[in-house]
């Protein structure tokens, strides 16, 4: 064999070495876990407009037992409202984030869901506590004075586990363990202001 045959040969191996890396690694971020945003809304009150907004997922077996085991984990939840502008850059009204810790207390296998706010609540099942998590309602997001009648915005929500929160030596094992990875795509809809009635 001449050496250029070999060079080629060597070089088309290597070339299938890596198309075979990159569809492995393609296909272990497809099964990456994910939370599906079934529905999205706002709704007005007179004064300004709640979202009210149903997720979907399940926590793996890695989550599951860093709960069990009294890790916090944290669930941030992010609505954004903008309007295009042709003559500038989009414009953004609102951009809010709300946080849901989950929590377990070993002493009266209870577990916890809490916001910032010092809101608490206490359920026998893991089950019971997602069921809040994944119903985010009556969460003011837009106050009145932030949007004009008659204008259409974009509204945009999603929900992920926010690792940022989370105990720092965790914090480190979450940026390279894919079971630490779970979060939704942007659910995008338009919102349109009523008239104010004169």
């Amino acid at each position: 064999m001449t050496i250029s045959k070999r060079f080629f040969r060597l070089r088309f191996v290597a070339l299938l070495w890596i198309g075979l890396t990159v569809c492995l690694a393609a296909a272990g971020s497809a099964h990456a876990d994910t939370i599906a945003v079934q529905r999205a809304s706002l709704q007005a009150d007179g004064t300004g407009w709640d979202l009210d907004a149903r997720f979907d997922f399940e926590l793996n077996s890695s989550l599951e037992d860093a709960v069990n085991k009294g890790i916090p984990l944290y669930f941030t939840t992010e609505f954004d409202l903008t309007r295009a502008r042709w003559y500038w850059f989009d414009e953004q009204p609102v951009s809010v984030t709300q946080t849901l810790r989950l929590s377990f207390q070993p002493l009266t296998r209870e577990y916890r869901v809490s916001s910032g706010g010092g809101l608490q609540q206490g359920f026998p099942s893991l089950k019971e506590a997602l069921a809040v998590i994944k119903h985010v309602t009556s969460w003011r997001v837009i106050e009145r004075n932030q949007v004009q009648p008659g204008e259409s915005y974009t509204a945009s929500v999603r929900m992920q586990l926010d690792t940022a929160l989370m105990p720092k030596p965790f914090q480190v094992d979450a940026v390279n363990n894919r079971d630490w990875t779970l979060a939704s795509d942007w659910k995008r809809f338009t919102f349109t202001v009523a008239e104010r009635v004169k």
